[in-house]
């Protein structure tokens, strides 16, 4: 309440210093002669030649093209206007009575900082992503996402432990190389040194492997290496500290291996070997499944094979309030609804009976799953070309979406109309959610960082998908006007001298008209300065 009645204060205090200077400076327009001055600039802009003209107005139109460029590539890349950003954060606070941004370091961001996820179903780097790179001479991974993934292997796979042992110091390095030659050279290097080093297995099946084959080959060669490891450690976990550091890593390494052979059989085709593997893995406990999402994984599968019982199974126990959603929960929870109506389904018939209680369970469990992540349905509906997913996503987010139609595209496709049911009626979430930014109806309201976080994660060559829509920043298509404008003006100066010259100077006194007019009016009722005035009194 005080900081909103000082600011009141220092804007008054503002407005009656700028009208006590105006009033200053019309009383001292003689000893200052104003009038004087102003004659004589009208007369030195009536003298210049259309040269200078064109000059002015050329120029003009470059600075403001190169402002629109600038503004144009910063809003394309951060999504806000480069302008409105200063004024927002270092103008505003000083004209506003606030703190500046430097002194409100207490102060918490206007950005939430959005968190983002390990992705279950990531790719293999060398299988994968590697081949797509060879053939289309694109980067699937951005920096940003690799150096995530290598945070996340020295988390992992790495314990107090290892200090003093070269092959895993050589490990801790190889996850953070940016190059993959390199990063498979120092696994090589480690396994010379200890060929029992599991680590190191698992870098050469993500990467060196070139299709899914011998990557599952590699990661059996790892789990054998890795089992030894994890019984060794079992049995001198409760010496010390960092015994039991080294078993808990060497638990990880196993559930990794196992979770990675479990999706190599997913791909494989052995659908029933997968699913049996991820639910064995769904029943672990260690601190690294929360990170992992196996549930995911099962439901893919589950999804794959045509089992809608046990999916429905695994939704009943993970799509719970106490837990957090996913695209996935959401997104298979509306499958499963939309399959019992999809087939018979008619927009014309639903619109002239109305709909059935069925039909009605299948709509609003779209719109449950459109609120929580807007972006799958062009993906899902082939409105948007799909990419690569990223190893790590946001959920709500435009990767999250990705990462999820890239696996269950076919499994809408599989369900008769479920793709009709969805492109009649995803559309009609938004009319729930005026202003997704401020207030949610299922959900909590829409994070507005998502888009800063999406670019971070996609790579340059995908167009991500933003939610809400924004509109084009104002000081973009004012930066677009005045440059247009002005090279108008400095084209038709250049053809036009004479014409224009005539133009320019009605214009100016259409401008000082009403200037004059009232200079005059003042003239008659105020004295002609503040000498006069005081030689009266």
């Amino acid at each position: 309440m005080l900081e909103k009645e000082s600011s009141n204060l220092l804007s008054y205090l503002c407005a009656a210093w700028i009208l006590l200077v105006t009033l200053a400076i019309f009383l001292l327009r003689g000893p200052l002669r104003l009038n004087e001055n102003f004659e004589m600039a009208t007369m030195f802009l009536s003298t210049l030649t259309p040269k200078f003209y064109v000059a002015l107005t050329g120029t003009s139109s470059l600075i403001s093209g190169l402002i629109l460029i600038f503004e144009w590539w910063y809003y394309r890349r951060y999504g806000m206007s480069f302008i409105e950003q200063v004024s927002l954060n270092h103008i505003s606070p000083w004209l506003g009575g606030g703190d500046p941004p430097e002194n409100a370091g207490s102060t918490t961001p206007a950005v939430p900082e959005c968190k983002v996820w390990r992705n279950p179903l990531n790719l293999f780097r060398g299988a994968e992503y590697q081949r797509f790179q060879n053939a289309t001479k694109k980067e699937p991974l951005t920096y940003y996402d690799m150096n995530l993934s290598a945070q996340d292997h020295q988390t992992f796979f790495t314990c107090e432990a290892d200090a003093g042992k070269p092959e895993y110091e050589i490990m801790q390095t190889a996850w953070r190389e940016r190059n993959p030659a390199a990063r498979i050279k120092a696994a090589k290097e480690a396994i010379a040194l200890n060929a029992e080093c599991a680590t190191a297995y698992i870098l050469l099946a993500e990467e060196e492997a070139v299709d899914i084959v011998e990557a599952e080959t590699k990661f059996k060669e790892a789990y054998q290496i890795a089992e030894k490891s994890y019984r060794r450690s079992q049995q001198l976990q409760h010496q010390n500290q960092l015994m039991e550091s080294q078993h808990r890593r060497d638990t990880n390494v196993m559930i990794y291996i196992r979770r990675r052979l479990a999706m190599c059989a997913r791909k494989l085709g052995r659908l029933k070997e997968a699913v049996k593997m991820f639910k064995d893995l769904a029943k672990e406990v260690p601190p690294i499944m929360n990170v992992l999402n196996i549930h995911e994984n099962l439901l893919e599968c589950l999804l794959e094979m045509g089992n809608y019982a046990d999916v429905q199974a695994v939704l009943a126990k993970y799509d719970d309030i106490s837990l957090p959603k996913s695209a996935a929960i959401c997104y298979t929870a509306a499958l499963l609804k939309a399959r019992s109506v999809a087939d018979k389904f008619s927009a014309d018939v639903a619109g002239k009976r109305g709909l059935t209680v069925s039909e009605m369970a299948a709509v609003e469990a779209i719109h449950r799953a459109v609120e929580f992540n807007p972006h799958v349905p062009k993906y899902l509906l082939e409105m948007k070309p799909l990419i690569l997913p990223p190893e790590h996503i946001l959920k709500r987010g435009d990767s999250e979406a990705i990462s999820y139609a890239f696996y269950h595209l076919t499994h809408w496709k599989r369900v008769d109309g479920a793709l009709n049911l969805l492109h009649c009626t995803w559309e009609g979430t938004f009319r729930l959610l005026p202003y997704p930014l401020e207030k949610g109806h299922l959900f909590y309201p829409y994070p507005s960082c998502t888009e800063c976080a999406d670019r971070e994660l996609l790579p340059a060559f995908h167009e991500v998908s933003v939610y809400p829509k924004k509109e084009l920043p104002f000081f973009i298509l004012f930066t677009a006007g005045l440059c247009s404008f002005t090279a108008l003006l400095a084209l038709l100066t250049h053809q036009y001298p004479d014409s224009m010259g005539v133009i320019a100077r009605t214009i100016l006194n259409w401008i000082a008209a009403p200037l004059h007019f009232i200079l005059e009016k003042a003239d008659s009722v105020l004295p002609t300065s503040l000498l006069h005035l005081l030689s009266k009194m």
